[in-house]
């Protein structure tokens, strides 16, 4: 066996790790390896929130700075221990009529994935042959608007939810903006929780036209925060809370307390990205902020 090449055997699952030291984040020297000890370590609280939803990946085998590609279908040599569901891809750009999906149900799968510079992980808002259990709204900052504007849109955003009796937990992106993610029954088509989330969102836009927009052409969103409702529509994903971002330096996908958008957005305190190691030492403050997610949530209006 090549020496590069290691054999692990994690919760009884056999696997290979390669390459550990290769650098995938050039500008901060952070290697394969510690992109693989980050999901190994952040994994008890990241599970719940994989378990039971087809997972997209962005792979970047060369590091950050290099070709990437996304990942829907198995890629080869897969080993037969992780957890597939073949489903339907209406509208295919390969004219595909299923996908074998992978679904990260244990440590050992998420370490396999980590091992293939599969840095990013997004999923649905629905687990396998369920309605959505997730409502999701992605706040997207347009320059020269950035986070901290983004949090002032979150805390309105979080009010009007809550007035129609959905909760919201924050979270960062990891990249530029962030998402408020709620629990809702699980009961309801996609079209439906969507549909409410377009009209949520062009209330708020017409109420600060000046700050918000619920259009998604690009050219209206300089010096705005759109509101991206369709993220709830059925063929979208979203990134994973806790999964990494690519970007100069790693960053997660990193849940927030409302004190903490609050002070964000009042300029209290910096609103920035949080890395790797931050997010892990967040979880030993905090426990898991997102918790709220893992329980259904009520019927959104329709």
């Amino acid at each position: 066996m090549p020496r590069d090449r290691i054999p692990v055997t994690i919760e009884g699952r056999d696997l290979e790790l390669s390459n550990l030291d290769k650098v995938l984040y050039p500008a901060a020297g952070f290697t394969k390896g510690e992109v693989i000890d980050y999901y190994t370590r952040i994994a008890p609280i990241l599970l719940p929130h994989l378990r039971g939803r087809v997972v997209t990946r962005i792979r970047y085998p060369n590091g950050v700075d290099e070709a990437h590609f996304f990942e829907k279908n198995k890629p080869g040599g897969t080993p037969d221990w992780v957890r597939l569901e073949r489903l339907p891809v209406p509208g295919s750009t390969r004219s595909r009529e299923t996908i074998d999906f992978v679904v990260v149900d244990e440590l050992a799968t998420l370490v396999w994935l980590a091992n293939l510079a599969a840095i990013e992980l997004h999923t649905p808002q629905w687990r396998v042959g369920a309605d959505p259990d997730l409502l999701v709204v992605d706040l997207d900052p347009g320059a020269p608007a950035g986070l901290r504007e983004c949090c002032a849109v979150a805390v309105l955003m979080r009010d009007r939810l809550a007035d129609s009796g959905i909760a919201a937990y924050p979270k960062t992106s990891g990249k530029k903006g962030m998402q408020l993610c709620c629990p809702i029954s699980g009961t309801q088509p996609a079209d439906v929780v969507a549909g409410f989330a377009h009209a949520v969102a062009e209330e708020l836009a017409a109420m600060v036209p000046g700050s918000i927009t619920a259009k998604m052409a690009k050219q209206l969103r300089p010096g705005k925060v759109f509101i991206d409702w369709s993220q709830n529509v059925a063929a979208k994903t979203t990134v994973t809370p806790y999964s990494l971002r690519a970007g100069s330096s790693p960053t997660a996908s990193t849940p927030l307390t409302w004190d903490e958008v609050v002070a964000m957005a009042t300029g209290e305190m910096p609103a920035r990205q949080f890395g790797p190691d931050e997010v892990l030492s967040r979880i030993d403050a905090h426990g898991d902020l997102l918790a709220g997610l893992l329980t259904p949530g009520p019927v959104v209006p329709s």
